[in-house]
């Protein structure tokens, strides 16, 4: 009888301690980076502008959901790339679903005590994907018959 007793006791405080994101949910994810072209660099910054991670794409990288007590992590992306304009992309998080879980498993200690402490209530997307544009102003060095012929007239001799 005791063990049962006390098996039950176990089962309830680990349901009332912990939160339900924290048991199911992560506070890391891995976040695929990806851009067109390929092999364009990227600076992924937190919300004060430090410096959380530099790469090329494609890359997976692991970011942290949370960014304090009831706080989600929010982080910028800016790609780059010889011959293209650099784009910078927002990365957001958002609540995880199975936050509402401590409403049945957690119980107000997960709610509002585990969950926003660990930052397993939020959750970021699996992927990032952008498509930098190419720069209209560059330096592009031809031979004459490359050139089309409507801009022959425009080419100024050097020598």
């Amino acid at each position: 009888m005791f063990k049962k007793t006390l098996a039950v006791a176990s089962i309830i405080s680990t349901t009332f301690i912990s939160g339900c994101a924290s048991i199911v949910s992560e506070d890391v994810y891995p976040v695929a980076i990806n851009s067109t072209p390929t092999a364009s660099k990227f600076v992924i910054r937190n919300e004060a502008g430090q410096t959380i991670h530099q790469g090329s794409t494609p890359e997976t990288v692991t970011l942290n959901a949370g960014n304090g007590y009831f706080s989600g992590a929010d982080y910028t992306i800016t790609f780059s790339r010889e011959g293209y304009n650099d784009l910078t992309v927002n990365l957001e998080s958002s609540v995880d679903g199975w936050y509402w879980g401590n409403i049945l498993f957690g119980g107000l200690i997960g709610m509002l005590i585990v969950d926003p402490a660990t930052g397993a209530m939020y959750k970021l997307p699996t992927e990032v994907n952008s498509d930098l544009s190419q720069n209209a102003n560059q330096l592009s060095i031809r031979t004459l018959d490359t050139v089309a012929p409507n801009d022959l007239p425009k080419l100024v001799k050097l020598n």
